[in-house]
């Protein structure tokens, strides 16, 4: 099966998980996707979580970077991922339009299927109503993007045709990697995600292989592949001091992995490491750990994220230097701009 060409772009991702309050949280997130700007990542890109704050603490991701649109210059700025059945579709087409014109062309737009089942509730559905939903929500939002019309002989204003060009769909299984390649879509593959219970070993790349060959089977001939490849990573300079904080945040989170499914095979930070996808570590060490990924040969994005680790900003704000400096490179991926030239209209990093 064929496989994207290189060179790969560099991402940043970000659940907004500080272990601050809320305003915090998004003045410290939006430091981290500036700094990655300055060290020269491509994209970066905020989730949607609504009402539980220690799954994410971002329910209004296009408002969280609308308000990046002056603070940025460059890099491109995306939602990974709007959970799209829970939101009104014609809202998202015109939020998503205004918001791409206000980035200069700089937005990427990601969709999932939603979060939790309670978290349906609210929005008046249940979560057995997902798939239906969302795919009813993504027509609309193509066809109201391209300048079709909507109910009453209305159109969207300002039309964003070219929008369909920068769709990414989220998946766990096969069938989403079909979808989004029948679609012409780009793909988004998770961090990390439980293992079915016959194959309790299986590597993360064992699960997203057949993910990604699915997703390029039924690509059209005359899309290019977009293939984005979420990791956990945090990166120090020393490996005591990385594995000093994954072994707090991680053990933050055990019970919650517990109950979505994750099976943890023993009690040691390394268990934690292993059976949660976290790479952690000096360059070398991560370098080391990414470079076994088989799935991460294949793609055309590498996003990086902190969690679960989720260690102090400081020390976020180092791990995106070292990132960009050492490990992406060693991944395949080329800086394409110069950096310290930019606008900076926020507090400096």
């Amino acid at each position: 099966m064929s496989t994207p060409t290189l060179p790969k772009r560099l991402g940043f991702f970000s659940r907004v998980l500080d272990q601050v309050d809320a305003g915090t949280r998004y003045r410290l997130v939006a430091e981290q996707i500036i700094h990655a700007e300055k060290h020269g990542f491509d994209t970066a890109w905020v989730a949607q979580h609504h009402f539980n704050g220690d799954e994410g603490g971002l329910p209004a991701p296009l408002v969280f970077l609308a308000a990046l649109a002056p603070q940025t210059s460059h890099i491109r700025l995306g939602t990974g991922v709007i959970t799209l059945p829970m939101e009104n579709a014609v809202r998202v087409a015109e939020d998503t339009a205004v918001l791409d014109k206000l980035l200069d062309g700089r937005l990427e737009v990601g969709f999932g299927t939603g979060g939790t089942s309670q978290a349906f509730l609210p929005f008046g559905l249940e979560s057995s109503q997902r798939k239906e939903v969302y795919g009813n929500h993504l027509a609309l939002v193509r066809d109201a993007w391209a300048g079709g019309e909507l109910t009453g002989s209305n159109r969207l204003y300002p039309a964003a045709p070219h929008l369909r060009d920068h769709v990414w769909q989220a998946t766990f299984s096969v069938g989403g990697g079909l979808r989004a390649g029948r679609d012409g879509d780009g793909l988004m593959l998770s961090r990390t995600q439980p293992r079915p219970a016959e194959t309790p070993d299986a590597k993360l790349w064992d699960l997203q292989g057949p993910i990604i060959d699915a997703y390029l089977s039924a690509l059209p001939a005359q899309r290019q592949p977009r293939i984005l490849g979420s990791r956990s990573l945090f990166v120090a300079d020393s490996r005591k001091e990385a594995l000093h904080f994954a072994d707090i945040g991680l053990r933050r989170i055990v019970e919650h992995f517990k109950a979505t499914g994750f099976v943890i095979p023993g009690e040691t930070t390394a268990d934690l490491i292993r059976a949660f996808d976290v790479h952690v570590g000096t360059p070398d060490d991560v370098i080391a750990s990414l470079q076994a990924d088989t799935a991460l040969a294949r793609v055309t994005d590498l996003v990086f994220q902190v969690h679960s680790v989720d260690p102090p900003h400081e020390h976020i704000l180092r791990s995106l230097e070292l990132t960009a400096a050492h490990v992406a490179p060693a991944l395949g991926w080329m800086q394409q701009r110069p950096t310290g030239n930019e606008r900076r209209f926020a507090a400096q990093v």
